[in-house]
């Protein structure tokens, strides 16, 4: 799945971009945002190994969430210096266009659970990195 890829790059990004963080901060924002970018990956795919499209729905709800922190967490890192505004820039582009690829692929497994949709939703397994 695309976005599955897409957050796994971010999560690079955000990996690369904290290497550069104070080390005072290792166990506060570094650790913070590490944490949060890997939820987002791991619930897209967790959700997609799940049976039911609630459960799909509601760990993909779980993924919008950790990218809203984790926007918030790269926001604040630039506000304290810890990365400069160009640094920031490509992350935060990321994990907007994964925002919506998450509400894209949220509103068609919304309709299809309401019966509303007529294109199915792939449920291939993920590629190697």
């Amino acid at each position: 799945m695309r976005v599955w890829q897409d957050a796994m790059k971010l999560a690079e990004s955000v990996y690369s971009v904290t290497r550069g963080f104070p080390s005072d901060e290792r166990f506060g924002l570094t650790a913070q945002m590490q944490r949060v970018v890997v939820s987002v990956a791991s619930c897209i795919a967790e959700g997609n190994a799940r049976s039911s499209i609630r459960d799909y729905l509601r760990f993909l709800s779980m993924s919008s969430g950790s990218l809203a922190e984790l926007e918030t967490q790269m926001l604040l890192a630039e506000r304290l210096g810890y990365v400069a505004a160009r640094d920031a820039a490509a992350p935060l582009t990321a994990l907007r266009s994964i925002a919506r690829q998450l509400q894209s692929l949220k509103k068609a497994l919304s309709g299809k659970l309401s019966g509303t949709s007529h294109f199915p939703v792939p449920r291939s397994s993920f590629p190697a990195p």
